[in-house]
């Protein structure tokens, strides 16, 4: 027995030598890859559009965002950029993983050297980025207003200004033009660019027959997904009796789906929840509601809540990607990048995290083949299949943006590290709400150790390990069992 259990643990550490090494290697072709790419996309963005498009590999972060409309106030440890609206100044974090991703040999050897100090007891100095500072024109005669990050709990600052000092800063980014949309590398289909550009793509099912609605239930799905994800599957499972009490709302997130891609956003937490209100909370007069979030959507959800705690009637979370950062890590963005894209080509459904995560033009290439040209796949994958196996799935993976991908990936995932805690003390000592989480054990992209975390840090939540299922299995295959646990919490 103890020979077999030696002989395990060999090949278990001869098989992750092995992805070690092998990764190391696909990955720093990939590094040289991107670069590549990089040069050929400048020169058929401007064969195609008549101009140089700016990317955060080879731009500075200010050249970047100024390019999206945009002003860039702090560019150190977690930028801060300001946007303009007709009354109001608004300033909201970015990531800084969308421009600092160094290539896995320099991160190997930084790692090493990192190693190496930890067991001599040396003590590195680094920059402190906790608070960053950023510095805009006030209307008061000209003077400076410096503000930090501000509240934890919620996802920004505003600052009320006088519409001559708008105009002002409007002025200083020069005369911007917004990219085309879509642009030449995006699908042109009617479903991917919708005719409204101000709302999301919301399915809404509600009591019928002028029953009045009880209560409200807003369904978050996760990255490169789709309502779908919730209509073809709980929705179609739930009770007769949960059917004519409660209305229920599936959206398409921005840049995803059937919602809105402007080309000129940042798709940051801030711009996410604004749409979601713009989109459901104000036009349906949603008062009080449960949440349902699956992976990314649970982030999106937290915010949500923190931001609405007396009107939150119960928290769902399915597969929540949050990895506690360690204290002393002085970079917690980059901390949640290596976690989420560890760079490892097993398994694949990380190999394909670490794609769309470390690569800006790999990741671009890959939407090209398969988000452009979604109307080939779905029509080869009918074909070889006879019409007999629905594609709700595909529809959700192919219908997304990869500018809308790539942003919402880092600003929302990454860019939420240093803030996910103190949504989650937010929702411990301040909501009153039931929080249930929900994780497959089987969960190959975010490990069971997510949600351990948020049961750590909010003790009443009730933890649910479901055996043999994945990070998607965890809802498709068992949505009936599932519609019927999810109507037991809001019945409770």
């Amino acid at each position: 027995m103890r020979k077999a259990m030696r002989g395990r643990r060999a090949m278990a550490a001869f098989g992750s030598a092995l992805n070690d090494v092998i990764s190391l290697i696909v990955f720093s072709f990939l590094d040289l890859l991107d670069i590549l790419f990089c040069f050929l996309y400048k020169i058929l963005d401007y064969l195609m559009e008549a101009e140089w498009r700016p990317c955060y590999c080879s731009s500075s972060p200010k050249d970047m965002i100024t390019s999206l409309g945009k002003i860039l106030v702090s560019e150190s440890g977690g930028s801060k950029v300001v946007t303009l609206s007709s009354t109001k100044l608004q300033l909201e974090d970015i990531s800084d993983t969308l421009y600092s991703r160094p290539c896995l040999l320099s991160d190997v050897s930084r790692l090493t050297v990192y190693q190496l100090c930890r067991l001599k007891n040396i003590s590195s100095t680094t920059t402190d980025a906790s608070t960053s500072t950023s510095t805009v024109i006030s209307s008061r005669g000209g003077a400076v207003v410096s503000s930090t990050s501000g509240n934890p709990n919620y996802p920004t600052t505003t600052f009320t200004v006088n519409s001559a000092i708008i105009q002002m800063l409007r002025g200083k980014i020069g005369s911007h033009k917004s990219p085309p949309v879509p642009r030449w590398s995006d699908c042109h289909c009617a479903n991917c660019n919708p005719i409204s550009q101000d709302t999301l793509f919301v399915k809404a099912q509600g009591p019928q027959d002028g029953k009045m609605v009880e209560e409200d239930v807003l369904f978050i799905h996760g990255f490169i997904s789709s309502s779908s994800f919730w209509t073809e599957t709980v929705f179609q499972n739930f009770s007769s009796d949960a059917k004519s009490r409660y209305r229920m709302f599936a959206v398409d997130l921005l840049g995803f789906g059937r919602s809105p891609k402007p080309a000129d956003s940042l798709y940051t937490l801030r711009e996410h929840l604004e749409m979601i209100e713009r989109s459901v909370l104000e036009p349906y007069k949603v008062k009080s509601f449960h949440i349902v979030a699956h992976s990314l959507g649970s982030l999106i959800a937290l915010a949500l809540a923190v931001k609405y705690p007396g009107a939150v009637k119960s928290l769902t979370l399915i597969a929540p990607p949050y990895f506690p950062v360690p204290k002393g890590e002085q970079q917690a963005t980059q901390y949640v990048l290596r976690k989420v894209a560890p760079r490892r080509i097993w398994p694949l459904i990380g190999f394909g995290a670490s794609m769309l995560c470390w690569y800006e033009h790999l990741s671009r290439t890959v939407s090209i083949l398969l988000a452009k040209n979604h109307r080939f796949w779905e029509i080869a994958f009918r074909l070889v299949t006879f019409n007999r196996v629905r594609t709700y799935l595909m529809d959700g993976f192919f219908g997304h943006h990869h500018i809308g991908a790539f942003h919402t990936l880092h600003n929302v995932i990454c860019g939420s590290a240093g803030k996910v805690e103190s949504y989650l003390d937010v929702v411990r000592d301040h909501l009153n709400c039931s929080v249930t989480v929900y994780h497959g054990r089987n969960d190959q992209l975010l490990p069971i150790h997510c949600s351990l975390a948020v049961k750590s840090r909010v003790p009443r939540a009730q933890l649910k390990i479901i055996d043999s299922k994945d990070h998607v299995t965890i809802v498709v295959g068992r949505q009936k069992a599932f519609a019927r646990e999810l109507e037991q919490i809001w019945n409770s």
